[in-house]
């Protein structure tokens, strides 16, 4: 009975160390994991300017999707099942980046689609991750034209490498705004069989010195990516600046009071004074006496 209760308690003390050196194993597997990182790649090109990615790193932590600032992304272009290293980038606070891409660089595969790579090797917090994007190279061409009095902005969408017209394609035309654009013409402006769209710009808008930036954009497509004309456009009305900061208001600069109110606030602080020094001399007169 003695040996019984003796093998028993050493099996008890067993299995409460084994069970106990498990739970300490998962709580340091725990605090050793890592995040996953969601990478996202977005090709835009900019007519007569530059072509670009723009980058995006989130992570689900705690239940919560958060930017991932400071990840060495690498870039790459994917030819025939080779990567060849375009560049580095680091995201920023807000967890973004954008790398410029250099097109002399850049090398299509036998469909003229240009494959595109980003990669993170991981570090002690989150996980390695990659991500790929294609698309066609795509050229807008568009101008403005007037015609009875009336203001139209013209664009035809091509594909670059086989100058072949884009049929059914959405096309945005907005005027550039500091915060939001301005969008103009009809809620989707589609491409007809010529690749052309033919908006009326309305009269009225205002822009600085009668100038409209106006967009022609082909908004994040499967096939080709985000591709953005600019027309310089002077038929806006112009803005008239009724701005006061050089003048003399009540909310104004500093140096620039109005001038009754420095007469006033002066005015009120030498009564003031002056009512100081009479009282003061008054009591040295009593003291005296």
């Amino acid at each position: 009975m003695k040996n019984r209760s003796t093998s028993r308690s050493a099996f008890l003390v067993w299995t409460t160390g084994f069970l106990f050196c498990l739970g300490l194993s998962n709580i340091y597997a725990q605090n050793d994991e890592k995040y996953r990182v969601r990478l996202r790649a977005d090709y835009v090109k900019i007519m007569e300017g530059d072509a670009y990615l723009n980058i995006k790193a989130t992570a689900k932590i705690e239940d919560e999707t958060l930017p991932v600032p400071n990840l060495e992304i690498a870039v790459y272009n994917e030819v025939e099942g080779e990567e060849i290293i375009l560049g580095n980038t680091k995201t920023n606070m807000k967890g973004e980046s954008r790398f410029v891409l250099n097109k002399s660089d850049l090398k299509a595969d036998s469909t003229n689609t240009f494959n595109l790579g980003i990669s993170f090797n991981g570090n002690d917090s989150f996980k390695k991750a990659s991500k790929s994007t294609s698309f066609k190279d795509a050229h807008i061409e568009a101008n403005l034209i007037s015609k009875d009095s009336i203001n139209y902005l013209t664009a035809t969408l091509k594909e670059t490498v086989t100058d072949s017209l884009l049929v059914g394609e959405a096309l945005d035309v907005q005027v550039q705004r500091l915060f939001r654009p301005l969008k103009i013409g009809e809620e989707f402006n589609f491409t007809d069989e010529n690749g052309t769209i033919l908006v009326t710009i309305d009269k009225g808008i205002p822009g600085i010195d009668g100038n409209l930036i106006i967009e022609v954009v082909l908004n994040d497509s499967d096939s080709y990516g985000t591709v953005k004309a600019i027309v310089n456009a002077p038929v806006g009305t112009p803005i008239v600046d009724e701005s006061t900061f050089d003048q003399r208001k009540m909310w104004s600069a500093r140096n620039k009071t109005p001038i009754f109110l420095l007469i006033f606030i002066n005015l009120t602080i030498a009564v003031i004074y002056g009512l100081f020094i009479l009282l003061i001399s008054n009591l040295f007169r009593i003291s005296k006496n």
